[in-house]
């Protein structure tokens, strides 16, 4: 809850001094998310005790059934860390060996579960059709819930740590993912243009082809014209799309020389449950938001991403297994805060109950909406002009909701506002040796350049395109960094 900020410290959400009396009580909740990945293991063991097919379905169950079920009746945290503890929570190790430690959790389920499906059952029990096909779906949850892990571990700075988030991303073939939500979804969050952020009027089954089709295009774009800041062709190891898609060639090639051809399908069926439950995720997430424009003429661009743009959860049991991934506010205002310092705001939009109740809602179309659009139409004070409307669907959004619009939107043509002091470029305007982001600081250096993202040492701040954004948080455009003198730079 918000509190009186402590001095100094910008978005400050608690006393200072609060530090002492001040303990995580959900350090140990944490754990609970490696529940998820043993879900292989507790189904097969299940199974080859009872005999019941139904068992192997245990993912989809617990995480579609009884998680939203503990949801409602488990309640709320609204607690933030103190300002004045994040660097130490931050620096906290252990909180990074609980997600490190979800990954061969996880691949030793998927390896096992695979062998089964191959071998009809390993001698465990008799493994008929239906039972394979619940087993691959209760690994497609589980790798779903993984890309979630991988989420985590991709927007740190830690080289490791990206290469675990690749490795995450393997078994569900989605590994362009760590480059399209990073430097793509990131940038242009709750804009017509994201293909990963939902529109008013837009159900998921609509939303789903746009997004994974449109999520991979925009990666490979985005890596392309990485490639062509080098003057070079985008089809090296380098390019994180194409090593990412090796990765997963390797994994279910290794798999189907040792197994058969046979597991294919399976391979196939646990990849697409498991990104669509990604994605299903996603649709909820910025459903109806829309950042406005400001600024006038050239120098117009969405406003910076902010806690409204997002919807928040603070349902604790969904909280614990998916690392706080509900507090999606924060996330987006700081991609780099692991998930253990994320805040809850007051101006986020709410949910009406955990991500896992919410996909059971958005898998029913008019249920949905009917519990959602309301809420974007509160969000925006009533005005749907403001809300992300699905294109072909506005005329009726519109009649139904705001009939008197067209008074609206004339009168907010003739007014003339005067041009937002974050939208001017004239602050970095001028060389200078260096500049930093001065949202994650990031700085970009001219003497080092950055030949990651094709920018050779020497290449001068003029040079840098003026779309280019922080590849660390992917928030802050080059319009926002703030130029150094050599004394902030040594």
């Amino acid at each position: 809850m918000t509190a009186t900020p402590s001095a100094g410290i910008p978005n400050s959400t608690v006393p200072a001094g609060s530090t002492e009396r001040w303990k995580d009580k959900k350090r140990y909740l944490w754990l609970i998310g490696l529940v998820v990945p043993s879900l292989a293991f507790a189904a097969i063991g299940l199974w080859a005790a009872t005999g019941w097919t139904a068992l192997l379905w245990l993912g989809p169950i617990i995480v579609l059934g009884v998680v939203p079920a503990i949801d409602l009746v488990a309640g709320l945290d609204r607690s933030n860390p103190p300002d004045d503890v994040i660097e130490q929570l931050e620096n906290d190790r252990y909180y990074r060996w609980i997600t490190y430690l979800f990954l061969p959790i996880q691949y030793a389920g998927f390896v096992t579960a695979m062998w089964l499906i191959a071998t009809d059952g390993g001698g465990l029990g008799d493994l008929t059709l239906l039972g394979k096909i619940g087993l691959a779906a209760s690994i497609g949850t589980i790798g779903g819930i993984g890309i979630n892990t991988a989420h985590e571990l991709g927007h740190k700075r830690e080289e490791n740590e990206r290469w675990l988030a690749k490795i995450a991303l393997a078994q569900v073939a989605y590994g362009h993912f760590y480059i399209e939500h990073n430097r793509g979804h990131h940038v242009r969050v709750a804009t017509p243009e994201d293909p990963a952020s939902s529109r008013m009027g837009e159900n998921f089954y609509q939303f789903w082809p746009r997004t994974v089709l449109g999520s991979l295009k925009s990666a490979w774009h985005l890596e392309q014209k990485r490639y062509a800041r080098k003057h070079t062709h985008p089809f090296h190891l380098g390019n994180d799309v194409l090593n990412a898609w090796l990765m997963t060639a390797v994994l279910w090639g290794a798999l189907m020389v040792w197994l058969g051809v046979g597991i294919a399908p399976f391979l196939v069926l646990q990849a697409v449950i498991g990104f669509s439950l990604l994605e299903v995720v996603n649709f909820m997430e910025h459903y109806g938001m829309l950042r406005q424009k400001v600024g006038s003429g050239e120098r117009q661009r969405y406003e910076r991403v902010d806690p409204s743009h997002s919807w928040n959860s603070n349902n604790i049991a969904t909280n614990v297994l998916l690392y706080h991934l509900q507090r999606h506010s924060d996330h987006h205002a700081n991609p780099t805060r692991r998930y253990q310092t994320l805040r809850d705001f007051e101006e986020s939009p709410v949910l009406p109950t955990g991500y896992a109740g919410m996909i059971v809602l958005a898998l029913v179309p008019p249920l949905f909406r009917r519990v959602m659009d309301r809420r974007v139409l509160d969000h925006f004070d009533g005005d749907i002009s403001r809300a992300n409307l699905m294109p072909r669907k506005r005329e009726r959004l519109i009649a139904k909701y705001a009939p008197h619009l067209a008074a609206l939107e004339a009168e907010r043509a003739a007014a003339v506002g005067p041009v937002r002091e974050d939208v001017t470029p004239g602050a970095v305007a001028d060389e200078v040796l260096a500049a930093r982001c001065p949202g994650c600081g990031y700085t970009y250096e001219v003497e080092v350049g950055n030949e990651l993202e094709g920018f050779a040492a020497g290449t001068a701040w003029s040079e840098i395109p003026d779309d280019w954004c922080c590849p660390d948080c992917g928030v802050r455009e080059k319009v926002d960094f703030v130029p150094l003198n050599n004394v902030e730079v040594s």
